[in-house]
């Protein structure tokens, strides 16, 4: 885990399935958090039963060794296709890991119209 991550995440830190195939690293706070806001979707809607299932039955506790390395387990390896070479980005409220050549090709299919997304959702007021 690159240093620059090592002081948002913590010691430990809770590694999880993400959206397009990459993992999601999360502080405990932050996945505490995210806890929270999951506990007020109705259980009783088959669609947020299954989107709950996947997301946490992925999650896992990860710890640092001194050296910044940690397992991922191969059950979320298989799911990111990681095989040798990992890209390791800051995305908000966490880190996200991708295997390169999915990172590389999501970046080359987002980067032309990223101007236009923004405009659309109308967020990025700085």
């Amino acid at each position: 885990m690159p240093s620059r991550f090592r002081e948002e995440l913590g010691d430990t830190f809770v590694l999880t399935r993400g959206f397009d195939h990459c993992l999601w690293c999360f502080s405990p706070e932050a996945w505490r958090e995210m806890e929270a806001r999951f506990r007020g979707l109705s259980f009783m809607q088959s669609n947020v039963r299954a989107f709950l299932r996947w997301f946490f039955s992925g999650a896992t506790e990860c710890e640092l060794d001194r050296q910044g390395r940690f397992v991922v387990p191969a059950s979320l390896r298989e799911y990111a296709r990681i095989q040798k070479e990992v890209v390791i980005i800051g995305a908000f409220r966490q880190v996200e890991i991708w295997a390169r050549e999915r990172w590389e090709e999501y970046d080359r299919k987002t980067e032309g119209h990223v101007e236009q997304v923004a405009e659309e959702i109308g967020a990025l007021e700085f």
